[in-house]
């Protein structure tokens, strides 16, 4: 029986409906930018698997740090107790975070970094005697699947069967270039309505909305209404941290500084799941107290699991070679040349990029729908072919790993060019 077959047998695949959904491909090994299946057909990563692995599959350096870990410290519970590589990993990222950054607490994926970071909101008010029960967050928002998560997130389908069970949130839009002012009024006048305690938002580029991006300056904005109204704020940037956007965090970009940070995906260059959430210490600060019942009770069986703490140390030298920066540099340039030909292409909306992250909305004849008829087309075509992106609707993008090869580029940006004219 292949691997597919046994697959089929035992196996739930995430956002899949299985009774329609192709098998799923059986990959057997990996490195660097490609993939490998049970057939040993090559498969160009261009997404980075989910964006995760900015450094490559079987990245040796990381492999040979965690393996060191493993025989030393594997894991020990969090609860009472510490340890030297979780401390480091605190050290690591106070030198690289905003600089109002001053505490980290640990968890294992980006919903629950979400999710930390909403309850955490919460209860400050709650610990201050304040009544703000409302989060603001922007529409076609998309932040994770636990229930805190899933009601920032803006994206119906996935919660529509959990309607009426969610904590209250109120949406903006984006303010995408032309339309920063209706952001901004419908931001104040959420704050007037509404008792809000947060404002999320994914600082630069939505990620599961297709790549939508706005400026530094409509955030920076955004954020100091927020503050001006002692509104916490939470940056979302499990995407697009640890270099994505070309800065080693979005919100480089941002003068104004957070209250709060989620990181998650490339934290650990994919190959340890693990989350943290970063605040300053004011917040820690209200729940510093003598009354027991204003901790914040929240934990993880593996939280600051040393084995993670060592790949995310391993992933923050990595990252922050000259030759990785220069990777980062090589691929925005490259990305850059593409979009410059094929932006003004008859079948192209528009074409985006920033950073490593690039996107294409291509025109179609009907409303497109996250996981509709365009959508299917363009995936299987770019499988059948050997790459691997997966499209939002009709927009497709790129979001490549650091040591992608500027001819494994070539033909992804080939690929691209090969299905707006199969389209």
């Amino acid at each position: 029986m292949s691997l597919t077959e046994k697959d089929r047998q035992y196996l739930w695949h995430p956002y899949t409906q299985h009774k329609t959904s192709q098998t799923p491909i059986a990959i057997t090994r990996a490195e660097g930018a490609l993939l490998w299946d049970e057939n040993n057909k090559e498969y160009i990563d261009a997404i980075a698997s989910w964006w995760v692995n900015p450094f490559g599959h079987s990245n040796k350096f990381i492999a040979d740090a965690i393996y060191k870990q493993l025989t030393t410290l594997e894991h020990v519970l969090f609860g009472g107790f510490t340890h030297e590589p979780a401390i480091k990993v605190a050290e690591r990222l106070m030198e690289i975070l905003p600089k109002n950054q001053q505490k980290i607490f640990f968890s294992d994926n980006g919903s629950t970094a979400v999710e930390v970071a909403i309850k955490v909101v919460l209860q400050y008010f709650f610990n201050k005697n304040e009544k703000r029960t409302t989060i603001i967050a922007f529409e076609n928002a998309f932040h994770g699947d636990t229930f805190a998560a899933m009601a920032a997130s803006g994206i119906s389908f996935y919660t529509q069967a959990f309607q009426g069970m969610f904590i209250d949130v109120v949406r903006i839009p984006v303010p995408i270039k032309g339309q920063e002012q209706a952001s901004f009024d419908a931001l104040e006048n959420a704050i007037k309505k509404h008792n809000c305690a947060g404002f999320i938002f994914e600082p630069l580029v939505q990620g599961a909305a297709g790549m939508v991006m706005y400026e530094p300056e409509a955030l920076e904005k955004l954020i100091k209404i927020c503050k001006e109204n002692q509104v916490l704020t939470i940056a979302d940037e499990v995407m697009t941290g640890f270099g994505k956007t070309g800065k080693t965090f979005a919100m480089d970009y941002v003068f104004e500084e957070p209250d709060m940070i989620c990181l998650s995906k490339a934290l650990t260059g994919g190959t340890i799941p693990m989350a943290i959430t970063t605040f300053t210490q004011d917040i820690f600060n209200a729940f510093y107290d003598d009354d027991i019942n204003k901790a914040l009770f929240h934990g993880h069986t593996f939280t600051a699991n040393p084995t993670g703490c060592a790949a995310v140390l391993a992933s923050i030298d990595l990252l922050q070679t000259p030759e990785m920066q220069q990777n980062i540099e090589r691929i925005n340039t490259s990305h850059l040349n593409f979009q410059k030909k094929i932006e003004n292409h008859p079948k192209i909306i528009t074409a985006r990029t920033l950073g490593v992250i690039f996107a294409v909305e291509i025109k179609s004849e009907s409303e497109e729908s996250y996981y509709g008829s365009m959508r299917t087309k363009l995936y299987n075509f770019f499988i059948d072919k050997g790459v691997v992106l997966r499209p939002v609707g009709n927009i497709v993008y790129i979001l490549p790993p650091y040591i992608m090869t500027d001819e494994q580029l070539h033909k992804v940006y080939t690929t691209i060019e090969e299905a707006i004219e199969m389209v």
